[in-house]
């Protein structure tokens, strides 16, 4: 069955596979603040492993916010939000969100963690190895914005580039129109430790105001950008055929020339924040949260949708 927790919402997620457990890293909050709207400030990172995708066992927490700083400011005091694990020198590395209580959450930058088992993971630093840059990003000093958008790192390889890391986030662009100034940050490293950050993968006005929780894969020979977005980021045009959620992109294996423009909703109302991930078979299976369902959010992970990719039409349902 899906992952439900009687105590928690549970929303954004990020998976791993280890031999034959499959891993899933997901935010969590307790129900017993009723409002959910309220989860996004008073969260955890949970952690559960399964064997098939669909039964799973929950595992301690993996992550929380970190104390604040008595003398400086520390990154991720308020909130540890969305990331990705991979595995490098028989080390795990984990990217993810941070905000912090000393300029109330309005800056969200990134965090580094590791760990030998997957269970305990150790912060790298209480400052963040990345950040938004005012020379190719929105930054909160000359934003229409009140936050400054840099979160959800996506850690990976490209097919064709093995002696570099790359890392995708969700950014704003400068100059970009409001509802439209959604951009894929990027950034390189060789090492997991030094990050370079690059300019964004696309420019602004492609139609929509955010790119959340974005992700690279070849899935059946098909390069694809996974993301979502919210109807609150969509551009008028799509508002009047798509209710926002869940996006695919075909792209360029090295990333070339993306645009956003071509970007195609996959066809599931009330599903969000998903994340590709191949099973023990080598299907390919999309893995999100169930949102809002008769406008009650229900916080939940969905069981596997089995999914292909299409040149044209991007991730299809199987």
């Amino acid at each position: 069955m899906a992952l439900k927790l009687p105590g928690q919402w549970v929303w954004d997620s990020w998976f791993v596979r280890d031999g034959a457990d499959f891993h899933v890293f997901y935010l969590q909050a307790s129900r017993g603040l009723l409002d959910p709207e309220r989860r996004h400030r008073n969260v955890s990172v949970g952690h559960a492993v399964s064997k098939d995708l669909i039964n799973w066992t929950v595992l301690p927490d993996a992550l929380t916010p970190s104390e604040p700083g008595k003398d400086s400011r520390v990154f991720d005091s308020w909130t540890t939000w969305t990331g990705s694990v991979v595995k490098a020198s028989c080390l795990w590395h984990m990217f993810y969100t941070g905000t912090s209580r000393e300029d109330n959450g309005a800056v969200q930058s990134i965090g580094h963690a590791t760990s030998h088992d997957l269970l305990t993971w150790t912060k790298a630093s209480n400052h963040a190895v990345l950040e938004a840059s005012e020379g190719f990003y929105s930054v909160l000093e000359d934003s229409i914005w009140t936050d400054e958008a840099f979160r959800d790192p996506w850690v990976f390889k490209l097919p064709h580039d093995p002696n570099n890391w790359h890392m995708l986030v969700t950014a704003r662009g400068r100059g970009g129109e409001y509802g439209q100034s959604g951009v894929a940050g990027h950034a390189i490293s060789q090492d997991l430790e030094s990050w370079e950050l690059q300019k964004p993968l696309n420019e602004v006005n492609q139609g929509f105001g955010e790119m959340e929780v974005l992700q690279f894969e070849v899935v059946d020979g098909v390069p694809i950008i996974l993301f979502c977005c919210g109807p609150q980021w969509l551009d008028g045009d799509r508002k009047v055929d798509e209710p926002g959620g869940v996006y695919s992109l075909v792209v360029d294996a090295n990333l070339k020339d993306v645009d956003f423009k071509r970007a195609v909703w996959f066809n599931q109302p009330d599903f969000y924040a998903s994340r590709l991930i191949q099973d023990s078979n080598g299907v390919w299976n999309l893995i999100g949260f169930w949102n809002k369902v008769d406008g009650k959010f229900v916080g939940e992970l969905s069981d596997p949708i089995p999914v292909t990719a299409d040149p044209n039409l991007g991730l299809v349902a199987i």
